[in-house]
């Protein structure tokens, strides 16, 4: 599916939308969310629960990539490896190994604390980004940004200045990772997100209705609300929150899970 990016940046903020996308046909064919950009098409592929690809106009970005790299088969090889912090939905030392290829370099960018933890082999092409800190990549602005709880009880599971969320500049086109947050000053300051992907998963992240208080304080254009399944069976429901948000963005379900399946 293509969307032109000029028509849903003037419709998107004055009528929401929900689009669910078929987890067997796009797991068939690897079929994305395609968005038009001064640079070139971004094309959006959800794999499982926080793990992202995306084939843009710098290169092939893995988001958080774990699971079984049955699961990447047939996805483009990736250029970049972004890393959001290192509980085992996130980062996966077997699975980044399997995935990482042999035939050409690859760059990857960790919070410090993963990067601390990398095989050596990998670590040789891998660099730690602290929140605040700004890498490029070819004409990529990669901005770390803090990934945190902030309800008193929850602060255990990602404490302050630890992990990361990313905001991804190419252009015109701005693209927001929360990785494992609760709504944070940084989160609801940010301005001219085309894409974000939103957690929602009690109680290590966010409840459904954080994510929409979050949503309006930010607006951006399409949000993909990911990492809503959890251990024990809870499920924050992105449907409910997409109710929530349907004046301010347009959200994408992606399936992000098999039937049945946990996250």
């Amino acid at each position: 599916m293509t969307i032109n990016r000029r028509t849903f940046l003037h419709t998107a903020a004055a009528m929401g939308a929900v689009t669910v996308i078929p987890f067997a046909a796009r797991a068939e064919a690897h079929m994305g969310d395609t968005f038009e950009t001064e640079m070139g098409n971004v094309t959006i592929h959800p794999v499982h629960h926080a793990s992202i690809v995306m084939e843009t106009p710098v290169g092939v970005i893995y988001v958080d990539p774990v699971g079984e790299a049955s699961e990447y088969e047939g996805m483009p090889a990736p250029d970049l490896i972004l890393i959001t912090h290192e509980h085992g939905d996130h980062y996966n030392a077997e699975t980044l190994t399997a995935l990482k290829p042999t035939d050409k370099p690859v760059a990857v960018y960790t919070n410090p604390a993963v990067y601390d933890m990398l095989e050596e082999d990998i670590k040789g092409s891998a660099e730690a980004m602290a929140n605040g800190d700004s890498k490029t990549f070819g004409d990529l602005t990669i901005d770390a940004i803090p990934a945190h709880n902030t309800t008193e009880d929850r602060m255990n599971y990602h404490p302050e200045g630890r992990d990361n969320g990313y905001v991804l500049t190419m252009g015109d086109f701005k693209i927001y990772i929360s990785g494992d947050t609760e709504p944070t000053p940084e989160m609801e300051a940010l301005e001219g997100i085309d894409v974000a992907f939103l957690c929602m998963n009690l109680p290590f992240t966010m409840t459904a209705e954080q994510a929409a208080d979050a949503t309006k304080a930010f607006e951006p254009k399409v949000v993909y609300p990911y990492h809503f399944r959890g251990r024990d069976g809870g499920t924050q429901d992105p449907e409910a929150y997409a109710d929530m948000v349907g004046d301010v963005s347009e959200v994408k379900i992606g399936d992000w899970y098999k039937p049945g399946e946990l996250g």
